[in-house]
């Protein structure tokens, strides 16, 4: 499900307490907005409600007076409220090592509008990808890896994530671990891809180690990075069956296509507003 372009985006976080639908829908009500998408969830045993509400403003709609009416209306909640407003788009970065899939496939569906972003930049340890990143018109930093200085090069990276204002970086086959300081730094706003063969498979050629377990089914997992190596929590996962039939180079094959499909989808998500944290889980708010 995609945003609809003209709605507004209101998402909200609380204490589970009577009345907290209706204190956003009746203020929605209220204020003349239409309602064009709602879907909210009560997890029971973290005691937490979550909501997301689309909305299109009526005329005459003064964002000042609706935002200050908001907080007042929902201040007794203890509601984390965030608004999002139409034509809203996504500032992100991309990092990246030698594989091209997944950013080859972000670019596109930034480029025809499926993903409402702006990738301000291309981070990499390598120059291969240099010519994908300035054919799309945008900055690629190629910022080599010193085994003995690790944190100099996390600092560059760093900088241009502040510089560029990003709000997302996204690990598109980054195959760097990141230091516990850089991970602390980004937790909750950098997503990562892997497949979904970890924890059973780790190390080179996973695909070629499941072939030699005959595995039945692959897959991809994209996750918001944590200092827990693969283990951050889960936004979206894809799997499809495999057989005798497939060789390794076709398990690489169906492999890149999963992460891409898996990839997007979470980004797609998270620049939507639908993913909330909820201790190491997520609660993604899409159907």
């Amino acid at each position: 499900m995609s945003r609809t372009p003209d709605t507004w985006i209101l998402t909200a976080q609380c204490p589970s307490v009577l009345g907290t639908v209706d204190a956003v829908t009746r203020f929605l009500f209220e204020q003349r907005c239409y309602v064009t998408e709602h879907h909210s969830f009560d997890d029971r045993l973290s005691s937490r409600f979550f909501i997301r509400v689309e909305f299109r403003q009526p005329d005459g709609f003064d964002e000042q007076a609706f935002r200050a009416g908001l907080d007042e209306r929902l201040a007794p909640f203890d509601m984390q409220v965030e608004l999002t407003p139409p034509g809203y788009r996504a500032k992100v970065v991309i990092m990246v090592s030698k594989a091209d899939h997944c950013l080859n496939d972000l670019l596109y569906r930034q480029r025809i509008g499926q993903l409402e972003m702006d990738v301000v930049a291309v981070v990499s340890n390598h120059p291969d990808l240099e010519p994908l990143a300035r054919w799309h018109g945008i900055p690629y930093h190629h910022f080599p890896l010193d085994p003995n200085d690790k944190p100099a090069q996390e600092r560059r990276v760093m900088q241009v994530i502040e510089q560029t204002g990003a709000e997302l970086v996204v690990l598109a086959r980054y195959m760097q671990v990141l230091s516990p300081e850089l991970c602390k730094k980004l937790d909750g706003w950098a997503i990562n891809i892997h497949h979904s063969l970890l924890p059973g498979f780790k190390g080179a050629k996973p695909y070629h180690q499941a072939y030699q377990k005959g595995v039945k089914l692959v897959g991809a997992t994209a996750h918001y990075i944590n200092n827990d190596l693969d283990e951050g929590p889960i936004i979206t996962q894809g799997v499809e069956p495999v057989d005798h039939a497939h060789y390794p180079e076709d398990l690489v094959a169906k492999g890149r296509d999963i992460e891409c499909l898996t990839l997007a989808k979470a980004v797609g998500y998270h620049i939507e507003r639908r993913v909330f944290l909820n201790a190491n889980r997520t609660v993604v708010l899409n159907a």
